[in-house]
């Protein structure tokens, strides 16, 4: 059986979401959704479940060193939240290192020069935290 899955890098401010498939072992990165009156657009995340039907969520979960942080709390809460709405199980992957890996990339970009602050790149960082639990899953 293969599953359809959504992956979540979960900020205050914006989630990033990523969509990966276990037959193949890849993930793509799909959109980043801003914030709604300080909550998770549901509406917006809604339309990405509807889309692609998935069989399981995995949010990425800060850690520094191995500890838990104060956006670890943010990330668990949204992940129950996404169990609680869409009744799928949810699981949680380590995301120390995705944020130096979404900075490095972006920075072998061929858009390197451009301005990209303003830009949101969280889905750039869930496609990396779905990544790493597909080849944790896959064993590569």
């Amino acid at each position: 059986m293969s599953r359809t899955v959504l992956g979540f890098d979960c900020g205050t401010k914006k989630i990033g979401i990523a969509v990966g498939q276990e037959v193949t072992c890849t993930a793509t990165a799909l959109i980043t959704v801003m914030h709604k009156d300080n909550k998770p657009d549901w509406e917006a995340i809604s339309r990405i479940f509807q889309e692609w039907q998935p069989d399981l969520c995995v949010v990425g979960l800060p850690l520094f060193d191995g500890e838990e942080q104060p956006m670890t709390q943010t990330a668990r809460r949204f992940g129950n939240q996404l169990k609680g709405r869409y009744n799928l199980p949810v699981e949680m992957m380590d995301e120390e290192l995705s944020s130096r890996e979404t900075a490095s990339i972006l920075r072998d970009s061929p858009n390197h020069g451009r301005k990209l602050a303003n830009q949101p790149v969280d889905h750039i960082a869930a496609q990396l935290i779905l990544q790493s639990w597909l080849n944790t899953k896959n064993k590569i």
